[in-house]
């Protein structure tokens, strides 16, 4: 048994990678095939004594499809174009079409080759050439179309083939009409109808496109939080390697600045990890032997040699890509409100335009009037409307949240956030800012503030542990310059020591107050600070403590009234997170959160996103991190801050460009005014159709009221002015 991983090209909707899945399950020798619509790949698992990728790959072949070779995470794919050219060259031909075709409704000046009046039928090969043209262009869409229906499924695809194909047969009609000498049929031309029709279909498929490739270069980035390199450890020598050439039991050298490359354990000496990306822990952790260490994650500050034990796809990093690719995988399509209709009015229109036509013959009426009333039925019922009802809305609201400063990736997204019930928040950079900031101060000296700080801020610019970064933040943003430091020296797990204006200063924590011999009086601010999370230094001058300074991830502004009102929405709240559990606790009861998660590996993240929706809730997952992309990924509706890592904005629906939570709120508000908005355009486009049906058939020819496709077509584009009118309401 083995399995492999195939990029697929040709796949533009879920009926596609349905039947292709469908398909290859049905071969000898493949025992399960898993087809991902949004990553455009396909993982089969296959015996190899029977089959190989070659044989694999025609079965693609044979089934529409075209095998594009295995997946590569790692393969930066160069950048195509050809499909953004290929739609600016359509979007301009559209242009011209549509000027040609209709410039002389608001007076615009036509060339007397191509005028329709002067010359009707150089006017009507000129549109016939261009529509066909478009037909190339979106003939997958009519070739879906007519497949779907075949499997008595129609959709979307199916109302635009229907569409596309009645207008252009019409109009051939009238084209022959034309050249007998019947300029009057010059009116009865719909091939500009056939040709945008497809155009606006696929620029909406464009735009889902770019959607995809950002999916696929989320994988991309995430691979490659790994260095390309590494160096090794061979016969008490240093080798550079490549990651592929390292192996199980292989120790590998990391010095500070430098990534680790593979899982292992530490077999000699000690370092400051940043391993926020994996894990989601803003602190960086003290590394030493019998430690373990995982790929990615930064050494700071010391040397280390690691036994490699997780290489390739063993590695956390793969196992996160892969949760990734399974989450996409089982992520159920949203079926749209459009097609639920459509599922229903399609097959009644057609047989309705069936029916009228033979009764029409039946009745004695000529063969031009039967073809006539046939087409008018079918384009009064045209997909315009109903086809914009949907996508419009959720255009103009997406416009919307822009403006709110929220990003949103996936037109699903505003028809779900109505039905969210539960949010999981991650607490590292998310319900926090994730970079360790000072967040208390108590002051014992007659020293302002700000000297105090330059004090200490100059002390620590002289080290490497992390906590110096939240000194050196400060005093840059305040401007303040460093204070000449001399016999600057390290204690190993206790501080720093160091002269300054002639005063011996020291900084670290309670222990080094017991190295100096120093009586500490502030053991009661102490675990004050303890208690509220922070990491803890005295400042020490003179062997007298003039200060107590706790630094600390601070929890993000307005973040208590944004818990508060999500409570009060009876929206449950929960802290998922890697940290342990009383930093998170603590964070949790400031800002009003009851459920807490906490010492959650990544691969355990996505696990639990899929209990609470196995629960039945609808869920929302906030987070920034590498470790939140797979709980992004799976979860209903998967948002990230602005300030996250791509990885995890990649892998997300909605992105927070402000950092603030509060537009979670207001994603929530605009998602049940966009669906309650997509209903009404529903029921204003189906009332166009209902109405203008009746008539189309000839209903009410007695009465002297009755219409043609030119009518017919007026009716149509009423209907969907109806339908935008309504939907650019949204933006009030």
């Amino acid at each position: 048994m083995k399995k492999t991983l195939l990029r697929i090209e040709g796949m533009t909707c879920s009926a596609c990678s349905n039947g292709l899945e469908k398909y290859l399950n049905k071969q000898e020798g493949i025992l399960n095939s898993s087809v991902n619509l949004v990553m455009a790949n396909a993982l089969i698992e296959y015996d190899e004594t029977i089959l190989d990728i070659n044989q694999i790959e025609q079965f693609v072949k044979k089934a529409g499809f075209k095998s594009l070779g295995l997946y590569d995470a790692k393969v930066e794919e160069n950048k195509n174009n050809k499909q953004k050219i290929e739609f600016i060259i359509y979007t301009i031909l559209a242009v011209i079409l549509l000027y040609i075709s209709m410039g002389h409704m608001v007076g615009l000046p036509i060339f007397n080759f191509i005028n329709m009046h002067h010359n009707p039928m150089n006017y009507t090969i000129t549109l016939l050439i261009l529509t066909i043209i478009f037909v190339i262009y979106g003939f997958d869409i009519i070739k879906n179309g007519i497949k779907n229906l075949i499997h008595k499924s129609p959709n979307m695809d199916t109302l635009v083939g229907i569409g596309v194909i009645s207008s252009i047969l019409y109009s051939l009609y009238s084209m022959v009409m034309i050249s007998k000498g019947s300029n009057e049929y010059v009116h009865h031309l719909y091939f500009e109808t056939a040709a945008i029709v497809i155009y606006f279909i696929k620029l909406g498929r464009y735009v889902d496109g770019i959607s995809k490739d950002k999916t696929k270069d989320a994988i991309q980035k995430l691979v490659q939080i790994t260095p390309n390199k590494a160096i090794i450890k061979v016969d008490g020598k240093e080798k550079e390697v490549t990651l592929d050439e390292i192996e199980k039991g292989d120790i590998v050298i990391s010095h500070a600045g430098e990534k680790i490359a593979v899982d292992g354990e530490i077999v000699e000496g000690k370092a400051h990890l940043d391993e926020s990306l994996i894990i989601g822990e803003s602190k960086p952790v003290n590394k030493t032997i019998g430690n373990k260490v995982i790929a990615g994650s930064m050494n700071f500050d010391g040397y280390l040699e690691y036994k490699a034990e997780k290489i390739g796809k063993e590695s956390t990093i793969s196992q996160i890509v892969k949760l990734v690719l399974e989450a996409t995988n089982t992520k159920a399509p949203i079926a749209k409100i459009a097609d639920k209709v459509s599922g229903y009015f399609v097959p009644i229109v057609i047989i309705i335009a069936i029916i009228t036509f033979i009764v029409y013959l039946i009745l004695g009426f000529e063969v031009s009037e039967a073809i006539a009333t046939f087409v008018t039925v079918l384009v009064v019922a045209c997909p315009c409307a109903l086809g914009l009802a949907t996508p419009l809305a959720i255009v103009v609201s997406e416009g919307v949240c822009a403006n709110k400063g929220i990003l949103v990736k996936k037109s699903e997204t505003l028809e779900n956030a109505e039905k969210i019930n539960t949010i999981v928040f991650d607490k590292t950079g998310t319900l926090t800012y994730g970079t360790l900031k000072i967040s208390k101060i108590f002051n014992y000296s007659s020293l302002e503030e700000k000297e105090l700080l330059q004090i200490a801020g100059s002390l620590e610019a002289k080290s490497t542990h992390p906590i110096s970064k939240a000194f050196d933040e400060y005093l840059k943003k305040n401007k303040i310059q460093q204070l000449e430091v001399k016999e600057f020296e390290n204690i190993s797990g206790l501080g720093i020591t160091g002269k300054i204006n002639e005063k011996e200063i020291i900084l670290g924590n309670s222990k080094i107050l017991e190295h100096f011999s120093i009586e500490n009086k502030h053991k009661q601010n102490e675990n004050q600070l303890t208690n509220e999370g922070n990491s803890i230094i005295y400042v020490v001058e003179n062997k007298k403590i003039i200060a107590l300074i706790g630094v600390n991830d601070i929890i993000r502004e307005n973040i208590e009234n944004v818990i508060k009102t999500l409570n009060e929405k009876n929206i449950e709240t929960i802290i998922l997170t890697g940290d342990n559990e009383q930093t998170a606790n603590i964070i949790a009861q400031k800002i009003g959160i009851k459920t807490v998660i906490a010492n959650v590996m990544p691969t355990e993240k996505a696990n639990k996103i899929k209990e609470l929706k196995q629960q039945g809730k609808a869920v929302i997952m906030c987070g920034d991190g590498i470790n939140d992309s797979p709980a992004l990924a799976i979860s209903d509706i998967g948002i990230s801050v602005n300030s996250g890592t791509d990885i995890a904005m990649d892998s997300s629906d909605v992105i927070l460009m402000k950092n603030d939570l509060s537009k979670i709120i207001d994603l929530i508000k605009i998602s049940k005014k966009t669906i309650r908005n997509i209903k009404q355009n529903l029921f204003w486009a189906f009332f166009y159709n209902s109405l203008m049906i009746p008539i189309s058939i000839g209903i009410l020819k007695p009465i002297g009221i009755s219409i043609n496709p030119m009518i017919a077509g007026i009716s149509m584009v009423i209907s969907s002015l109806t339908v935008i009118a309504n939907s650019l309401r949204l933006k009030k």
